[in-house]
């Protein structure tokens, strides 16, 4: 018989066991080998029988053998170190504190003219491959959290740095005991979590609670791939209630159309020394279809989306604002938006302002001051698009935020630009409107970024679009093997080839092991018995060049671009003398059938009696997989179509591991390739080539690479029978490379880049400061079509026979300028001057400030005068613009307003320099 109700009953612990609860809930045993150690030691067994997960194995550990520990002198003295370890872990001063204690707060300012939206900030912060340790320094920790965690002490505004950030997304990759992810978008989450809890960062991480997670993988006999959704009871998960003064639950609640309640409780996680906070809507006292929006990750229709969308951004910040007030944890001053599923957050906080009297437009700019949003994706198709009708409904007098007119909700979502659609309502376009600052994961994705959104910033070339990057990185303590984190980065130099090679074959046949038992596994399920899996036994070699590659399965990023030539492929694989065998792994999303159709294929070619000791397909890729699979193999592939992958980090783990990359040049490979760290794929993206000739050329460009340059350097052998070019390059991997791809270098970058001069913006739009704003603003709109550079002169100084310029003269400009009503004070006027292509573009352009020399003519107009020094031969040209100025705001394009000459424009631009 079923069970009509089901809960948790939890052995109760020996008084001298009791940090185990502890230990075991706050998240840092995922990355930190000594307290995952000692749990393990409570049982064995236990352990490997609740896949890792300290929570369900503590809820079923013997009573006897808990008396056995408890009488333990020597497992209580560990309990006793991993318990005090953590004390002063969340405690103690790290990075941040430091920085706070010596008011380092060396991030930008808000406010001037910056030629781009890369040179926003140059590229700041020092990468070692630990620097989660403080740099000394002391801050009085402050007191504690009900639920064990510290209220920490983060920036002031003495310090510039934030008091505390509130970080947003859909999804968390903590750990596989916490099942909350789907792909790289979570596991990012989560390494930035981690990150900003080993430098003392004062986050504050929001999501939702996902009774089902994403899925499980399976396949078929045929090799199609199979879901399944196993119930998550939240109370056998490392999480415990929020709750009020009383002891009740916390609740936040939503209102759908008609008035209908969404209710939710608010679970929280300890990551380290951060708190991540998600809601859950299975509650009894919501309707059926209530209760299901936290039932799947991106699971569900547009309305199922958008709710649990509405729920995390308007809930997420409901319940925020009860953590802080019931814990005395700091009230963010920065809400990071990673990704656009979470936008709706800025909406509740815009609700709140306008509550306490502020009008819409004043808040709008209060919110976007202290706001950050990171776009992943760099095709239009990757991001939420609803309905405006579907919004429209969700918002107003019978819905949520009833005090906000749906048609200004409506507005900060609508693709109003040339090519857009208007009919839909785009949430990274909310995202964008509703932030001052934006940034892509890579330097490559910022650019591809710069030029989707463009359209939001009319007149302005790509570059100079407000969207910079930060380069995504990864959390070296979970993805790195124990024995490559217990030698560090330093040793690496000085390690004997002998040893590193060693390191490398340990790693390699951990691998095999790993992939023989979930081969087996894998072939169980789909219908084969005992008698008939012999050949497992077989399968990979710890000697035999290594090959990766794993990830989700959108058309992309290509998992079967490696079948393009099979035949070539097979010999590859067979080389008598250099054979190559390769790991796969990946999901497709539920509902891509053209990704399970090339999981199929790459299945049905593994099933292959012939090569199948040599290429492996592992179904249900994870976290805890992961972790194996990216130190034991030697290369790792990654081919998707350029420049559609926005980061990539998978490689950049495998790196943390002495891994070598094979890879087109995309994502973060494209800014950090070295010869000495890997191969770039050559592509045929710049080419006029088909879809299908282009996977051709790519195709054979790999088996090129493999056949010709990776397998002999993995094979040259030198008189000890060792690689020494291939064991160059992974000492090289691990001592630079390694370094550069850290997630507290990522988490650094975004503290000085991006949240301190946020925090700045958010103290300095108090009500008035953001009143004023948007009325200036709003002058600014209504005058601005008056606003134009009327006429232009140039003379060269000395004056050039033929009239053409010569180098190191000098070009003064005369430039009379329309204001429409406008104050010199509010715009800046600037010459754009540099080379010139053979559309007459300017590229690599100087920008030169023009300065007021009278004041209106008869006919209105102001002049300004400046001079260009020729310092380059060439094609030359320049132009005039005018732009809005005010010390608020962030980025000169900020206003998405800018005036040029017109065509007929006398001299607007052509110099032309020989």
């Amino acid at each position: 018989m079923k069970a009509i109700r089901r809960f948790s009953v939890r052995p109760v612990l020996p008084e001298t066991l009791r940090p185990l609860h502890r230990l075991a809930r706050n998240l840092r045993w995922s990355w930190h080998p000594e307290t995952r150690e000692l749990l393990e030691s409570v049982d064995p067994g236990g352990w490997r029988e609740s896949g890792g997960d300290p929570v369900r194995m503590l809820g079923t550990v013997p009573a006897s053998r808990l008396a056995d520990l408890a009488e333990d002198r020597s497992f209580l003295r560990r309990l006793t170190a991993a318990a005090d370890d953590l004390d002063d872990y969340l405690t103690g001063p790290r990075w941040y504190q430091g920085r706070a204690a010596t008011g380092d707060d060396t991030g930008p300012r808000a406010g001037g003219a910056v030629p781009s939206a890369e040179s926003v900030v140059p590229y700041g912060g020092s990468a070692v491959f630990d620097a989660s340790a403080p740099p000394g320094g002391t801050v009085p920790p402050g007191g504690t959290v009900p639920s064990g965690g510290p209220v920490l002490p983060g920036g002031s505004a003495h310090s510039g740095l934030p008091a505390a950030i509130a970080y947003f997304s859909p999804e968390f990759g903590i750990t596989a005991a916490l099942p909350q992810y789907s792909g790289g978008l979570g596991i990012l989450a989560g390494d930035h979590l981690k990150a900003a809890s080993d430098l003392g960062v004062p986050l504050l991480g929001v999501g939702l609670l996902y009774r089902h997670g994403y899925f499980r993988q399976s396949l078929s006999r045929e090799g199609w791939q199979q879901e399944h959704y196993p119930l998550l009871d939240p109370n056998e998960l490392p999480l415990t209630h929020l709750c009020e003064a009383d002891g009740g639950p916390v609740r936040v609640t939503l209102t759908l159309p008609g008035g209908r309640p969404l209710s939710a409780r608010v679970w929280q996680a300890q990551v380290g020394r951060v708190p991540l906070l998600l809601l859950d809507s299975d509650l009894e006292e919501n309707g059926p279809g209530e209760r299901d929006v936290t039932d799947r990750l991106y699971g569900g229709g547009s309305e199922h989306r958008l709710r649990q969308e509405m729920l995390l951004g308007i809930g997420g910040v409901r319940a925020v604002r009860a953590y802080c007030r019931l814990t005395g944890h700091a009230e963010p001053e920065v809400f990071h938006t990673n990704e656009g599923h979470a936008g709706f957050q800025g909406l509740e906080r815009i609700r709140e302002l306008v509550a306490d009297g502020a009008d819409f437009d004043a808040a709008h700019e209060a919110v976007r001051a202290g706001t950050v949003f990171t776009t992943h994706t760099p095709v239009p198709a990757g991001i939420d698009r609803f309905d405006r009708e579907l919004v429209a409904r969700h918002f107003g007098d019978d819905a949520e935020l009833p005090g906000i007119e749906a048609e200004r909700i409506l507005a900060l979502g609508m693709e109003t630009y040339p090519g857009g659609e208007p009919g839909l309502f785009n949430m990274a376009v909310m995202g964008l409107r509703l932030a001052q600052r934006a940034n892509g994961v890579s330097t490559l994705h910022g650019r591809v970024s710069r030029e989707m959104f463009a359209g939001l910033w009319p007149g302005f070339d790509p570059e100079e679009v407000p969207i910079t990057s930060v380069t995504n990185g990864v959390h070296a303590p979970t993805w790195t093997a124990p024995e490559v984190a217990r030698l560090g980065a330093r040793q690496f130099g000085h390690l004997p080839d002998g040893e590193l090679w060693e390191l490398r074959r340990t790693l390699r046949k951990r691998l095999v092991a790993e992939v023989r038992r979930r081969l087996y596994d894998s072939w169980r399920q789909r219908g084969a018995g005992t008698a008939e899996l012999g050949w497992i036994d077989g399968v990979l070699d710890p000697d035999v060049l290594t090959i990766g590659f794993a990830r989700r399965v959108p058309s992309y990023k290509r998992l079967t671009l490696m079948l393009r030539d099979r035949d070539r492929l097979t010999r590859l694989l067979l080389h008598p003398e250099r054979p190559v065998q390769i790991v796969v792994a990946g999901k497709a999303h539920p509902a891509d059938e053209g990704g399970k159709r090339l999981v199929q294929e790459l299945v049905r070619f593994a099933d292959d009696p012939r090569v199948r000791h040599r290429l492996v397909f592992l179904p249900d890729y994870g976290m805890g997989m992961a972790q194996r699979l990216y130190p034991g193999c030697d290369v790792w592939l990654n081919n998707p179509l350029r420049p559609l992958e926005a980061c990539g980090t998978s490689g950049m783990k495998a790196a943390l591991n002495g891994g070598l990359n094979l890879s087109v040049l995309d994502g973060w490979w494209d800014e950090w390739y070295d010869p000495d760290f890997g191969w770039a794929i050559p592509t045929a993206d710049g080419e006029a080539v088909d879809e299908t000739r282009r996977d051709d050329l790519e195709a054979a460009a790999l088996y090129d690479l493999l056949e010709r340059r990776v397998a002999p350097c993995f094979y040259d052998r030198g008189p000890e029978g060792l690689p020494g070019r291939w064991i160059g390059m992974v000492r090289r991997t691990l001592t630079t490379l390694g370094p550069r791809v850290l997630a507290d270098r990522m988490v650094r970058e975004y503290v000085d880049r991006l949240y301190v001069p946020a925090a700045r913006s958010h103290r300095a739009l108090d009500p008035s400061a953001a009143a004023g704003l948007a009325t200036w603003k709003a002058r600014l709109r209504d005058a601005w079509p008056g606003v134009a550079v009327d006429h232009v002169e140039a003379q060269p100084t000395p004056p050039s026979p033929g009239g053409a310029a010569e180098l190191g003269s000098v070009l003064s400009l005369r430039v009379w300028v329309r204001l429409g009503g406008l104050d010199p004070a509010d715009v800046a006027v600037q010459a754009v001057a540099g080379r010139v292509d053979d559309a007459d573009r300017i590229t690599d352009a100087t920008h030169v400030p023009l300065a007021p020399a009278s004041g209106p003519d008869a006919e209105g107009r102001l002049r300004y005068e400046g001079t260009l020094a020729l310092d380059r031969t060439g094609p030359f040209g320049y132009t005039v613009r005018v732009l809005p100025v005010h010390r608020l705001l962030a980025h000169p394009a900020e206003a998405g307003l800018i005036a040029v000459p017109s065509r007929t424009t006398s001299e607007a631009a052509g110099v032309l320099m020989r």
